[in-house]
């Protein structure tokens, strides 16, 4: 089960002014079960995404692409509606991959009579087999008579693949006298790492945020979240996160960062997409571990980050976490190697390092701390959640980054993944 994952509450999803959602059974993997939704996005909204850097990534992701490209020279007014599917990745499929992807936003375009190009669409699942065109098409006026405003909880569930339980996440702030919603849901458990964001992911709110700038914060708030987990590390074909602001609420437009309720909006919708984030990770594949790895006093962010993934993304290390084992010769042996990936790193000084489990100094001057004691590691170890920390004293830049454990079904949900 997820690691003190909470269970959503689906009438604690706000609903956001603009957004519909509708959902659909369409066989496409499995019988009877909620694998493609429709996001029906409201006139004037801005919406901005980023996807996987993967070099195989997913026909529906290059669509995407080219239809957000459209929008932003004016081609088309706008995005209309996200489709998404579950059960079958559409990736690796080639021209008739691409074709498929297209007929889905054909299909939808008709049934909600909007143009092709407003429509952005997704796939999860399968890699190396095509799209059941029969089933998901006959899925899509299903979806589209189901959209409410109120349908979250369901959307969270009709992303899902390997995931055990849905992940969805609301909250509000107030800008003056006006309150602005802001909820989101994502999917993901195993295939985790970045480039960039590792799962799919959608965030809505009903604040006013220009285009260019919602196009600025997306980034930066996937690099803050959605790219600071790793559950396996492998980078998905398929990945995507999208933000979309519908500027349904009174509040005043947000055109630049300095403007009233910036500050309040960017910190909510971060808040969302870590908590979003987190949730893939408390939902790894076998999971019984939550770990939050913090570098400190790194030269810069990507020394940092590639020093907690170092760590996070280490067999060896992970294997250790689900062991409750107090291995530090392999935290400090991730640490050391780290600079394959990260050249100015050639040069760290292993005596000036130090190394926590939890609040317990575990090493140090290059070796074992003189104060620790193998019964406090092992305290620490027999959490579900631990905290790692390495201050390396050479910098000021810190990161943080959050990742899970490696048990024995993890392996066997991936064996078992095609069957």
């Amino acid at each position: 089960m997820p690691v003190n994952l909470p269970e959503i509450i689906p009438a604690l999803l706000a609903p956001i002014q603009g957004i519909r959602l509708g959902w659909a059974e369409s066989n496409i993997k499995q019988p009877n079960r909620k694998d493609l939704l429709v996001i029906e996005i409201s006139k004037g909204s801005a919406v901005s995404g980023v996807f996987t850097q993967n070099r195989f990534c997913a026909a529906p992701v290059t669509l995407c692409k080219k239809h957000l490209d459209a929008v932003k020279n004016k081609d088309v007014a706008g995005i209309k509606a996200l489709v998404i599917n579950t059960g079958n990745a559409n990736a690796g499929t080639g021209e008739q991959g691409m074709l498929d992807a297209l007929t889905t936003c054909q299909n939808l375009a008709e049934i909600m009579a909007i143009p092709v190009e407003s429509i952005l669409p997704f796939s999860t699942g399968v890699i190396l087999e095509h799209l059941p065109m029969n089933k998901l098409l006959a899925g899509l006026p299903l979806a589209v008579a189901n959209l409410t405003t109120d349908n979250w909880a369901d959307a969270a569930w009709a992303i899902m693949t390997t995931d055990v339980a849905p992940k969805a996440y609301s909250t509000s702030v107030k800008i003056g006298n006006e309150q602005v919603n802001i909820t989101g849901i994502s999917k993901g458990a195993g295939m985790i790492h970045p480039n960039m964001a590792t799962m799919l992911g959608y965030v809505a709110t009903d604040a006013n945020i220009t285009q260019s700038l919602l196009d600025e914060i997306t980034k930066e708030i996937a690099d803050l979240s959605f790219n600071c987990i790793s559950v396996d590390g492998d980078t998905s074909t398929n990945d995507s996160f999208i933000v979309i602001a519908t500027g349904k609420s009174n509040a005043a437009v947000i055109r630049e960062r300095n403007d009233k309720g910036f500050n309040e909006v960017y910190n909510a919708l971060l808040e969302t997409a870590q908590y979003l984030a987190k949730a893939i990770v408390r939902d790894g594949e076998g999971a019984t571990k939550f770990l939050t790895i913090t570098v400190k006093g790194a030269l810069s962010i990507d020394e940092a980050k590639t020093i907690g993934f170092s760590i996070g993304k280490s067999p060896l290390v992970k294997t250790a976490m689900f062991a409750s084992d107090p291995n530090l010769g392999r935290v400090l042996a991730a640490i050391g190697y780290a600079s394959r990936e990260c050249k100015s790193l050639a040069d760290l000084d292993t005596e000036q390092l130090e190394l926590y489990f939890g609040e317990v100094l575990v090493a140090e001057k290059g070796g074992r701390a003189a104060s620790y004691q193998e019964d406090e590691g092992q305290a620490v170890m027999n959490e579900a959640e631990i905290d790692i920390t390495v201050q390396l004293h050479r910098g000021n830049e810190d990161a943080t980054i959050w990742t899970c454990d490696f048990s024995y079904d993890y392996v066997r949900i991936n064996a078992e993944y095609r069957t």
